[in-house]
């Protein structure tokens, strides 16, 4: 077994930059969708199911999607735990879970020989379809939670973040963390878990996102395996529109450290959204293009009031955060972030330059094949595109459409969409006294 591991890890290490096939598109009969990407250099396969399960459908009970799919393969049909991860070693496969505020998916890498991916579909089949839910696994599982969620109160940035997105989305479900919070997760009962799966584990709401050393018509048999024990269900109801701020508003959070983590922003796109490459493009030059960016160049090269200072967008479903942060000592904490404010307002106001915009489309078009050069990322590119409906040739159009970006479109889009007056601030790190 051990040398099964070794193999397939060595695979992943070994595996070159190449061409990705075209992504090939179907429904299963229970009206799951389907996204198949053929790669038959190496004898490999990775699935992704993804669920519309995330945390925005807690339902006003933060940190249930998180625990449900947590609990996925802590138990299913007669396996426990132990019994899921030694049937899944004995052929060197191997099980992954993960939520965020959108989705939650259940992964699964085998080797594509008949022999080993056969015993590895059977387990995953059960794990998607008929998790256990043990009463034993979900108070473990509760108690871990619980842990992680008390250290995270320990931690400037995990405090930050929550007070950011709280304050930024305010009744909107991406405003709770999907983690959940302490006072929720302990109310939880285990009959909650299983009802969430039995609402949002189903076909129609599932993308089935598959890559590897298969031929249509076995991704097909595949497909409809996986799919084959979830019931077809509905689709998860839109969520609701995030709403653009009112007004600015600053909170200063008290906490003993002796860095100030400071987060900014506003609501700022969604996945497919018409200015994605021009925002894109543009908080390269603004905050994402690292050392060589507007933020740091003022923050840290010309001043030394950081290390790290930072600006990115995270599109969702829905209108997800364009993030400004840094952290600083605390007595400089308002001197750097009158930096980060000015900064910010001038490139609003003034575009980036054409010397920037040149910068930016190479290292963005000169990097994206790196992004793309495993299974196992063009695994999460395609579950993505799948999830949020993106064209089937978004990939292969990336490059040109972020090389028909000009200035003006950058400008354009920030100064319709960024409002540098109207923004959510919070500095956690220890306050000056009164």
């Amino acid at each position: 077994m051990r040398r099964i591991c070794i193999l397939l890890l060595g695979l992943c290490a070994a595996l070159p930059a190449q061409a990705m096939e075209p992504i090939q598109h179907w429904l299963t009969d229970n009206g799951a969708r389907v996204y198949f990407v053929p790669a038959p250099e190496l004898p490999m396969v990775d699935i992704r199911v993804v669920f519309d399960a995330g945390s925005a459908r807690d339902g006003g009970h933060p940190g249930l999607a998180g625990l449900t799919n947590g609990l996925l393969d802590q138990g299913a049909g007669e396996m426990d735990a132990d019994a899921i991860a030694e049937r899944l070693e004995s052929v060197g496969a191997q099980l992954g879970t993960g939520a965020r505020r959108d989705m939650a998916w259940v992964n699964l890498r085998s080797l594509s020989s008949e022999q080993h991916l056969q015993p590895a579909l059977e387990v995953y089949r059960q794990v998607l379809a008929a998790p256990a839910f043990a009463e034993t696994a979900f108070a473990r599982e509760r108690r871990r939670t619980l842990v992680g969620l008390q250290q995270m109160r320990q931690q400037p940035s995990q405090v930050a973040e929550r007070a950011f997105y709280a304050a930024l989305f305010g009744e909107h479900p991406y405003a709770t963390p999907s983690e959940g919070t302490i006072e929720s997760v302990q109310t939880l009962e285990r009959e909650q878990l299983a009802a969430f799966h039995r609402r949002y584990y189903v076909a129609r709401n599932a993308v089935v996102a598959i890559v590897g050393d298969l031929d249509r018509a076995r991704a097909e048999r595949l497909a409809a395996s996986v799919s084959g024990g979830l019931p077809a269900g509905e689709p998860a109801p839109a969520l609701p529109a995030v709403e653009s701020l009112a007004a600015a508003d600053l909170q200063r959070i008290d906490h003993p450290s002796s860095q100030s983590h400071i987060l900014m922003g506003q609501p700022g796109m969604r996945r497919g959204d018409e200015d994605y490459f021009a925002l894109y493009v543009g908080n390269y030059v603004l905050g994402g293009g690292g050392l060589v960016s507007r933020i740091s160049e003022e923050v840290r090269e010309k001043r030394g009031l950081s290390y790290s200072a930072y600006s990115y967008f995270l599109p969702m479903a829905r209108r997800g955060p364009l993030v400004l942060g840094l952290q600083t000592r605390n007595e400089q904490a308002d001197a750097a972030l009158q930096v980060l404010r000015e900064t910010l307002a001038r490139f609003v106001a003034e575009g980036p330059t054409e010397a920037e915009m040149e910068a930016a489309r190479k290292h963005i078009t000169g990097g994206f094949p790196l992004r793309i050069d495993s299974n196992s990322e063009t695994l999460e590119y395609i579950a993505m595109i799948g999830f949020y409906d993106l064209p089937l040739d978004y990939l292969q159009r990336f490059n040109d459409r972020v090389n028909a970006v000009t200035r003006a479109d950058v400008r354009d889009a920030f100064q319709r969409r960024v409002q540098p007056e109207r923004m959510v601030t919070v500095i956690v790190g220890e306050q000056p006294s009164e």
